[in-house]
């Protein structure tokens, strides 16, 4: 079973006043997480996998770059390729109104979901942001995720016209999330949907019966890992992992979450101990499979999730 550990790259200002001064300071927290203890945001991510021997996909998020200059993106594409890791495309078309010259001719109202846009102000968006990040040096986009994993079936039509067959945007837990796609398995399993191949983000029940999907910063390590465990026994094809690159730092702060670090960290040496049955993979790696289909949601254990609850209160407190 193929296990995607994917990461959503992004650099936000809190808020939208003030962006030019706020940028700076934002952009050293995201990308950077610069602290007493080291760099952990993008360095420690990349270095843990690394350690590992583990590939990671980073959805990348490029319209900032519109606003604010494309060295930042480049100095973000190259940080990912440097360490051997997979660059594609991530979007949050909320900066649609804060670039100029515009990149769609209606860009003057902000629309936070790229489900709000049309077929051709999302073909224009998407194609924008693959060459911003091409333009960067981000080898081949051939995977998308879109922001907030607000698709509908468009944005599968849009990614077509761009030449990108991967998506993974659909989560069943987000309402926003293929909102016109619901008549049918296609926000739960991996399908074929306007000629791109959907891998949408894996769901598990929690020892509650409680539907979740997989990521780091919401998952406890025993619940990830028997889910995976379970899954791989199931016989599904892949499994998803999300993260972000600020995942592992305290919110609204550049000091490291020690919680999640550590659960990441076990995350991958389970993996890189286990890599020859469960091999980390890139989109491009993955065939869309009926036995995925068949296999069932996968389960984590009370104990697993209890053991979840008691971290997270930690975290908080």
């Amino acid at each position: 079973m193929n296990v995607l550990l994917t990461f959503d790259v992004e650099v936000w200002c809190r808020g939208w006043d003030h962006l030019d001064e706020a940028f700076p300071s934002a952009f050293e927290r995201y990308v950077y997480g610069r602290s007493a203890k080291g760099e952990y945001a993008l360095p420690k991510t990349l270095e843990i996998l690394n350690d590992n021997g583990l590939t990671g996909v980073f959805f990348v998020e490029p319209l900032f770059a519109a606003r604010f200059g494309r060295q930042h993106l480049a100095e973000i594409v190259g940080l990912i390729r440097d360490a051997g890791q997979d660059v594609q495309l991530h979007l949050h078309p909320e900066w649609a109104d804060e670039v100029s010259p515009p990149i769609i001719p209606d860009h003057r109202v902000k629309r936070q979901h790229l489900c709000y846009y049309t077929l051709d102000e999302q073909t224009a968006l998407i194609g924008h942001g693959k060459r911003l990040l091409l333009d960067s040096g981000a080898g081949t986009v051939d995977a998308f995720r879109a922001g907030n994993y607000g698709c509908d079936r468009n944005t599968f039509r849009a990614l077509r016209n761009n030449g990108i067959l991967f998506d993974s945007s659909l989560n069943a837990c987000y309402d926003i999330s293929g909102g016109d796609l619901r008549d049918g398995p296609w926000r739960f399993v991996p399908s074929e949907l306007e000629g791109v191949r959907s891998f949408p983000v894996s769901l598990f029940a929690d020892g509650f019966g409680k539907t979740r999907f997989l990521q780091v910063g919401g998952c406890g390590f025993r619940e990830m890992r028997e889910v995976i465990e379970n899954a791989a026994a199931a016989g599904h094809q892949e499994l998803i992992v999300v993260s972000h690159n600020f995942e592992l730092l305290k919110a609204n702060s550049s000091r490291p979450d020690p919680i999640v670090v550590r659960r990441f960290a076990r995350l991958c040496r389970y993996l890189g101990e286990n890599r020859s049955r469960l091999p980390t993979a890139r989109y491009s790696e993955c065939q869309l499979s009926d036995r995925s289909a068949a296999a069932g949601r996968p389960r984590a254990g009370r104990r697993a999730t209890l053991g979840r609850h008691v971290e997270q209160l930690f975290r908080r407190f």
